[in-house]
This record gives structure tokens, C-alpha cells and sequence, in this order.
């Protein structure tokens, strides 16, 4: 068993646990998983979304809106990254002594309390790759317990329990978080400038992921990743690499794209051949996500066979190139890239399925990345045919940065900008042709307004919806 640490023996003697934005991707399956360890969890959130109403449908108290009576009788308050410090909630667990940790804590609790923890850190990719694993695992039969950041349609959630010592949990770098984890095999997939304004530069940024992967006896590294091998050095654990590079003890080799831009290739092992992998889900970049995912599932046991099996039966996770409807034969999807390399392989994997028009509905989030990145933002944005723009999603920030959305749609030609999503719907449906692709894109709520795009165009074409 692992050792625990102070904050860890909190949450061991808790009873009573609050949750403040329960309903967020990373806090509902932790939710879940102290739910089914018997614990009694109440929570909070503004917003209501998909996850709010699951974690309500375990029978947990959920309270919309922020007030200092909803944490009446909790010993423990935990709450998520997106929290303000002058939350009332918060405010009223310091006034009456009640202790409160940020969601990392809790789920470095969680990761101590398996053997054979895997942590898929990067950039871009962890949702995905974290997902992989997770249903390859799952139909492989080796039970793990899993945190993802999105929704596997395979399990039913974002998260769940697990009978065995395995533990798949998505690892993210923000604001060092990922620090308090305890992963045995930690999977690392690229590193991109992102969250600057906390690490201020690249080497600081390197520095936070070497860090994360010598707390592992396991590293599974990106060798096409230049950025994340140089973070390597000086790493102790066993390190297993993968990629398209000759040298990768996992090496990808005959990448053929099918239908649809879906790929398959070959998976080598040192010289020998492994298996083939043939994918269902878009883009060449999950080539290289689903090498990790085949190297880390490998690496606790699973098969050359079942990881052949599991990856060819994935379909996504959710908000990532998530398929919502064909009416009037007009395919509306919805996508949770936020930054620019994201959006970069996503509308270049949107390109290449054959529609006639991509029309990226993008909503910007975080004021400092916008700020940031915005250069970077309007070049990659401008590969789409058509770009409309919602309103910045400032989430924890404060609009200290002087930027609008605004100023990002004037450096996309072409592209158009609106308040509300009733507004984006509205125009959107409007001009939206058979054989289009509609992509909302973006991790706030922006898939709000595919959801309102998808129900104009069903009422407008109801045979095809």
C-alpha cells in the first residue's frame, strides 16, 4: 500500500465530503468513485450540464448555485481548479474551520489507493489516449478503475471504480496539479507551450513534466516529441518510447489511411512485429495516441490481440470529433480543442472526410490564453471554410489581458462573431448546406450551441433527423 500523506488522511476520516463544481469533468467521476466507497457527498455547481444530472442520478444531493448553507454538516470540502478563492462556499468552510483541498489532492488520494496506477500526462491527446486504455482495458477484462476528462460511452461516464489493481487516471499539468499524483507508469505525450500564465516559460513548463515522470518506475514517451525526450534526461525509471521514430522501442510503421481519414498501421516492438491497428475514429494524430495507449495497455498485461481488438472497436470519447446528428444531411459535430495545435489536427482531420464546406464554431477559453496564443489561434482557425466566434469563456479569469473576441475575428478572413449562442445557432443553421460539416469547438460550454444547431436543423429537415 502506498503511503499516505496528511491531506490524504483528511479524506481517509471524512464522513461527510462537499463538493464544490461537481458537476465538472474532473470532479464528477471522483464524485462517483468516493459515492461507491461509501462516503456521503453533497455538491454544488452554476451550471447545469450532462455530468450534474449523472452524479444527481447516484442519488447525491446537488445544489445549483453557490450558497454557504450547502456545506452544512460536511467535514471535508473539496473543490475544482475553476473555483475562486471568494467563493461563499469557500468563504464559509475558512470562517467555521472546516478543512478544504483542491480537487488534486482528492485525486492523488485516489491514485494511492491502487498498485498499478497509470497517469497519461501532455499537452494535447490525454482525454483520448486516457480513453483508449480505459475501454481497451475494460474489454480486455482487466477491470480498471479510471478518472478520464471526458465522457467513455464504453463505461458509461467519465469515471469508474474497478475491482483490480489497475487505475487509469487522466494527468494534467495545470498549475502543477498533476504533482500530488502517485502514478507508477506515467505516459507522456507531448509538450506545447499552454497555462503560460503560471509557468512563464518552456523550461519551467519541461521542468513540471520531468518532474511528473520521475515520480514513475514506468515512463511511455512520445520519441517523435523533441520537447518530451529532452525531459527524459536525468530520468531514472524504465523508460519505453514510441513513435514513427526508428529508434522507438514501440514503433509505428505502413500508416495507411482508410475511410473517413481513419488509419491503420503496424506496431513493432524492438524489430518484432506486434500487431496490426486499424482505427475507426478520424486523424493521423491518433496514430501516435493510439501507439501510447497499445504501449501502457501492453505494459499491464493485456494482449498483442486485445489491444488490436479494443482499439478497433473504439469510437471516442466524448466532445472529442463527437458525431451528434446528420438532419438534412448536414453532419453537426462537437470537439473540446481549445488550443491551437489541437484545433490545428482537428480541422486538418475535418478536411480530409470529404465534406463540402467545414464551417469551426470556435469559443475561446481563458482570457491569458487567448491573449497568449491569439496569433496562433487566427492562423490555424483560418483553415476552416467558414469561422464564427462565440464570446471569450473567462472561466477563473479576469479579463485582465484587454482581449475580445473580437480582435481574434478580425484576423480570420471572413470570419463573423456573436454574443449569445442563440444568435450563433440562428445564423449557423441558416447557412449551413447538405454535405457541410458544423464543428463546435472548444472545452467551456460551446457545446451548448451544437446542441441548439443540431435542434434547428432537425426541425428544419425532421425526415433526416
Amino acid at each position: 500500500m502506498k503511503k499516505l500523506d496528511s491531506n490524504d488522511l483528511l479524506i481517509e476520516n471524512a464522513k461527510h465530503i462537499h463538493m464544490i463544481g461537481i458537476g465538472g469533468a474532473g470532479m464528477c467521476p471522483l464524485a462517483e468513485i468516493l459515492h461507491s466507497l461509501g462516503y456521503n457527498i453533497t455538491g454544488s455547481d452554476n451550471n447545469e450540464t450532462d455530468t450534474l444530472n449523472r452524479v444527481r442520478n447516484l442519488g447525491i444531493t446537488v445544489h445549483l448555485g453557490h450558497s454557504a448553507e450547502n456545506i452544512k454538516g460536511a467535514d471535508l470540502i473539496i473543490y475544482s481548479a475553476a473555483i475562486m478563492q471568494d467563493n461563499p462556499e469557500l468563504v464559509a468552510a475558512r470562517e467555521s474551520g472546516i478543512p478544504a483541498l483542491e480537487r488534486s489532492y482528492l485525486l492523488g488520494y485516489v491514485t494511492r489507493k491502487y498498485e498499478n496506477v497509470i497517469g497519461v500526462c501532455g499537452t494535447h491527446g490525454k482525454t483520448t489516449v486516457t480513453s483508449m486504455i480505459v475501454h481497451t482495458l475494460f474489454n480486455a477484462g482487466l477491470d480498471p478503475a479510471a478518472v478520464i476528462g471526458g465522457k467513455l460511452g464504453t463505461i458509461g461516464g467519465n469515471g469508474r471504480v474497478g475491482h483490480s489493481d489497475i487505475m487509469v487516471c487522466e494527468s494534467c499539468e495545470y498549475h502543477d496539479t498533476f504533482l500530488h499524483l502517485s502514478p507508477n507508469i506515467a505516459v507522456l505525450l507531448n509538450i506545447d507551450s499552454d497555462h503560460m500564465e503560471y509557468f512563464k516559460t518552456i523550461d519551467n513548463l519541461i521542468a513540471s513534466f520531468q518532474k511528473f515522470a520521475a515520480m514513475a518506475q514506468t515512463v511511455i514517451v512520445n520519441a517523435d516529441d523533441e520537447r518530451s525526450m529532452y525531459a527524459m534526461r536525468d530520468i531514472k525509471a524504465n523508460i519505453i518510447t514510441f513513435g514513427e521514430d526508428k529508434s522507438a522501442d514501440y514503433r509505428i510503421d505502413n500508416i495507411v489511411e482508410g475511410e473517413r481519414a481513419a488509419h491503420s498501421f503496424k506496431l513493432y516492438h524492438k524489430g518484432e512485429f506486434v500487431t496490426d491497428i486499424s482505427l475507426k475514429i478520424p486523424g493521423r494524430h491518433n496514430v501516435s495516441n493510439a501507439a501510447a495507449a497499445a504501449a501502457a495497455c501492453l505494459s499491464v498485461g493485456a494482449t498483442p490481440q486485445q489491444v488490436a481488438a479494443g482499439l478497433k472497436t473504439f469510437s471516442g470519447a466524448g466532445r472529442r470529433f463527437e458525431i451528434l446528428g446528420t438532419p438534412g444531411g448536414i453532419t453537426v459535430a462537437d470537439d473540446y480543442a481549445h488550443h491551437p495545435a489541437e484545433l490545428k489536427v482537428t480541422l486538418k482531420a475535418a478536411s480530409e472526410m470529404g465534406y463540402n464546406r467545414v464551417i469551426a464554431v470556435f469559443q475561446p477559453f481563458t482570457f491569458s490564453r487567448t491573449a497568449y496564443l491569439l496569433d496562433d489561434f487566427a492562423t490555424v482557425l483560418s483553415a476552416a471554410d467558414i469561422v464564427v466566434l462565440s464570446e471569450i469563456m473567462g472561466s477563473r479569469e479576469v479579463n485582465t489581458y484587454n482581449i475580445h473576441t473580437s480582435q481574434l475575428c478580425e484576423k480570420i478572413p471572413g470570419a463573423v462573431w456573436f454574443k449569445t449562442f442563440d444568435e450563433i445557432a440562428d445564423h449557423v443553421s441558416g447557412i449551413a448546406k447538405p454535405g457541410d460539416l458544423i464543428i463546435t469547438l472548444g472545452c467551456g460550454d460551446i457545446y451548448k450551441a451544437a446542441k441548439k444547431i443540431l435542434g434547428i436543423l432537425s426541425d428544419k429537415y425532421p425526415q433526416n433527423a
